[in-house]
């Protein structure tokens, strides 16, 4: 009378002493026996131990024996208060005896163990929660039995599960392991969320938790998708059950609770039997075989009427003849399953090892009122090839032909078997680290194959984006003198945006003219002197920075001696000499603008003095003079009928002609009245 909470397991298992965690009761007794396959071992690890030892093991102790019956041999014997054991309890062979024995005591809980087969080496126990390991990735075996009812976990998938929760119980909840059988699990540690939502499934129920440092979720093999209910991928037509709920009501209106009706989320009653019994049934034909992993199930979700389904069975077929009840390997009862607790919440519970069968069939064992409910299978797309159809060879033709027939009888009936079995019972291993095993040659590679391509486009984009900055520096880089992506016609208009901003000292500078370089000039020959030679050079390049129009010159000087400002004065310079049709250099504290332009007015005998000419200089204000041309022309302001005296605007405070050597002259004000005068 001795033994607690037990779960015996083909390879793995959980079992307590008598009210576990609380103080175990006086004067009682429990052994177990555990056997697993032939030519495996046991291991025992401890979760927990507190035994009294206050008469050295005499009359409370746990006592581990190889073998079972009067040949065991004893392992070891054990007691103490908060005892630990931190190594693992092997044994010789596939069997081990456990006993324990409680004498007359004032305190102590008890003990909670595990125990696998030897190759699980990772063993832990119901009582490991994240918080008992350090690294972020790890994986543990989980023992069958970890749904115990003094373990608390908070938190549900995919959001993930407190670090406070135990790993295992999180496990059954999550679907990736089953409490009947144990398993392995992938836990991934993570940052702690504010808030853990609660739920039920698998008959574990997981409550609100509040803010933890971390949490920890599942690797699985991601075949946890919707198969269509809900969306509407599965028609109306494919969705049959054994009897519909009809009525009228008081106005007259038909209600009819129809198969179709019985999809999850979705407004409106549910799917409702018209009669209550066992024998009632929701049938979903998937088109085609899926791997199926979940279901999720409600009530009526309408609260004037209270119906749900608590418990039922699943059956599956692959023609909607013959049926299969779904029991868990190993089990000899059809599994049952817990449904809901009330109309409105969603309760999961997950199929381990998976079903693989085209239809579907929920049968209802127990429920509220009436037979009604709304479902969501979950599972994924099933592509692994059936397995290969087994031909006998005709047997020889001899005396023992009836000893033949029944050999092949038998083979052929433990094949039917073994085949049927692949369906309904639980494959060796499932590893939900690893991918699901349906993944196909194709997809494998496009796994390749995408990678590599994204490498290449991504090399050429860089490649393009390198060649196009490339050849922008090389725009930049170009010589002074070369404008190839310029309008040579017009380069001055590129040019307006550089010119610097002068200061009103400078616009106002009167020119003063001298009667001596007056008399050196023909009226004639200088314009034409000037536009006989062309450039030997481009065009000055004006660069980006301003400060650069501030230097000297942009132009190539003259070849031979170093010219100067003197000899540049195109108004004291011999006649023979050579000029370039370019602006000359100007100095450094002087105007930044060209020599004035000289109009040549002998092709106008009669203009009137006075009027003011056309000038280049630059007017008042901050506008920049413009630029006429390619070249600035320079032009006389000589009548045609005198060559010795010029035509000018009357000296700046004198009221006519003056005699004087040197004359200051206004520089005009406006191009508009010069044009003006023309026309006149």
């Amino acid at each position: 009378d001795g033994c607690g909470h037990t779960v015996l397991g083909p390879e793995s298992g959980t079992l307590a002493s008598i009210n576990y965690p609380q103080t175990s009761p006086n004067s009682t007794v429990c052994e177990w026996e555990i056997r697993v396959k032939p030519g495996q071992r046991v291991q025992l690890k401890f979760g927990d131990f507190d035994i009294d030892d206050s008469d050295s093991c005499h009359s409370s102790y746990l006592r581990v024996h190889n073998g079972i019956g009067p040949t065991r041999t004893e392992i070891g014997k054990y007691c103490g208060f908060g005892f630990q054991m931190d190594g693992l309890i092997t044994s010789k062979s596939n069997e081990v005896t456990v006993q324990f024995m409680s004498g007359t005591h004032t305190s102590g809980r008890g003990f909670l163990a595990a125990y696998s087969t030897t190759d699980k080496s990772d063993l832990i126990t119901c009582l490991d929660n994240a918080s008992h390991f350090s690294e972020p990735e790890f994986n543990k075996y989980c023992p069958a039995g970890c749904v115990i009812p003094f373990a608390d976990i908070s938190g549900t998938i995919p959001h993930g599960y407190r670090d406070s929760s135990s790993l295992c119980m999180a496990g059954v909840h999550a679907g990736v392991v089953s409490n009947t059988l144990g398993g392995q699990i992938n836990v991934v540690i993570s940052k702690g969320i504010p808030y853990y939502e609660g739920s039920l499934a698998n008959n574990v129920t997981s409550k609100v938790g509040l803010l933890s440092t971390g949490l920890f979720t599942f690797k699985t093999s991601g075949c946890y998708g919707t198969l269509g209910m809900e969306s509407g991928v599965i028609p109306d037509s494919q969705i049959t059950a054994s009897s519909v709920l009809e009525w009228s009501d008081q106005i007259g209106q038909v209600n009819i609770w129809k198969p179709e009706n019985a999809r999850l989320k979705r407004a409106g009653p549910s799917w409702a039997a018209f009669i209550s019994d066992e024998h009632q049934w929701l049938q979903i034909d998937l088109n085609k075989e899926k791997r199926i992993t979940g279901i999720i199930t409600t009530g009526s979700t309408l609260a004037e009427y209270y119906y749900y389904v608590s418990t039922y069975r699943i059956l599956y077929s692959d023609d909607a003849q013959k049926w299969t009840v779904y029991r868990e390997p190993g089990m000899d009862k059809d599994k049952i399953f817990q449904g809901n607790t009330e109309l409105y919440q969603e309760v999961r519970n997950n199929f381990i090892p998976p079903i693989i069968a085209r239809f579907f069939r929920i049968n209802p064992l127990k429920w509220h009122q009436k037979i009604a409910m709304k479902v969501e299978l979950l599972g994924c797309q099933f592509s692994i090839g059936r397995a290969p159809k087994i031909t006998m060879p005709p047997p020889p033709q001899n005396k023992n032909d009836d000893k033949n027939d029944d050999f092949s009888d038998d083979f052929v009936h433990s094949v039917k078997t073994s085949l049927q079995t692949d369906k309904t019972t639980f494959t060796p291993e499932i590893k939900n680290t690893t991918v699901t095993p349906s993944v196909t040659k194709d997809v494998a590679l496009a796994a390749v194959l995408v990678p590599v391509l994204v490498m290449v486009f991504t090399t050429l984009i860089l490649i393009l984006v390198c060649a196009w900055h490339w050849r922008n520096r090389k725009k930049k880089s170009e010589g002074t003198y070369d404008l190839p992506y310029w309008d040579r016609a017009g380069w001055w208009k590129g040019m307006k945006q550089f010119l610097p901003t002068k200061s009103a000292e400078h616009e106002e500078t009167p020119v003063r003219y001298s009667s001596s370089e007056i008399s050196h000039l023909r009226p004639r020959e200088v314009p034409t002197m000037l536009q006989t030679e062309s450039a030997e050079y481009a065009q000055p390049l004006v660069g980006g920075i301003v400060g650069t129009l501030h230097q000297r010159s942009t132009f190539k000087p003259e070849e031979g001696k170093e010219a100067s400002y003197a000899d540049m004065d195109p108004y004291n310079s011999p006649i023979q000499e050579v000029y370039h049709a370019y602006a000359e250099p100007l100095p450094i504290t002087g105007p930044e603008y060209a020599t004035p332009i000289i109009m040549d007015m002998s092709s106008h005998p009669s203009t009137p003095l006075g009027v003011p000419s056309i000038s280049t200089f630059k007017a008042a204000g901050n506008q920049a003079p413009p630029l006429v041309g390619t070249y600035n022309k320079l032009l006389s302001r000589t009548d045609s009928t005198s060559s010795a005296q010029a035509l000018y605007d009357t000296p700046k405070g004198q009221p006519g002609r003056g005699a004087a050597d040197e004359l200051v002259y206004q520089v005009p004000q406006s191009v508009a009245h010069s044009a003006g005068s023309k026309d006149e």
